[in-house]
């Protein structure tokens, strides 16, 4: 009689439990990509972001891989910093600058487009002795593409990731 008790309160969960399953993996990254959304559109509302550049692409050229992690652009409403490399022509670039595009100033003429799976960020920065022209296309997944025009030099493209600035970044 034990036996037959204990066999039957075996089977029962056994059979309680298979039909509490956890989810699938088909649910569990549509949390994540969710969840990717979320913190991306609130990063988008505050305006503040880092892009950190993986892929360049200039303008007439090749696209070309970069390397290491250390190309960025931090956007801030008060004030946004950029250090990426340039590759392509450039008109009027004085002899001590090494060659990149780097710059500090306070956008201005922000604007913000939302479409169907991506957003638009326009933004125009006064550096020190160039004006630049910033345009994001940032998708949902936090990949995004930032093309920069300046007054001297040559259009550029570049595609990485966008994420939320680290917390010894924010003042």
């Amino acid at each position: 009689m034990k036996t037959k008790l204990s066999i039957l309160f075996l089977f029962f969960v056994l059979s309680v439990s298979m039909n509490a399953q956890e989810k699938t993996k088909k649910e569990v990254k549509q949390e994540k990509e969710l969840q990717k959304q979320k913190e991306i559109q609130t990063l988008l509302e505050t305006k503040k972001f880092v892009f950190e550049a993986q892929k360049v692409t200039p303008q007439g050229g090749r696209l070309i891989q970069l390397d290491y992690n250390t190309y960025f652009l931090k956007f801030d409403t008060e004030n946004t910093t950029c250090d990426l490399p340039f590759f392509g022509r450039g008109y009027n670039v004085g002899y001590n600058s090494d060659g990149g595009i780097k710059f500090e100033g306070k956008p201005e003429n922000i604007k913000i487009e939302n479409k169907k799976k991506s957003t638009i960020l326009k933004a125009t920065v006064r550096g020190k002795n160039d004006v630049y022209d910033l345009f994001f296309t940032i998708f949902s997944n936090g990949s995004a593409t930032l093309n920069v025009n300046s007054n001297n030099r040559a259009p550029i493209s570049y595609d990485g990731l966008v994420s939320a600035p680290k917390t010894s970044d924010k003042k």
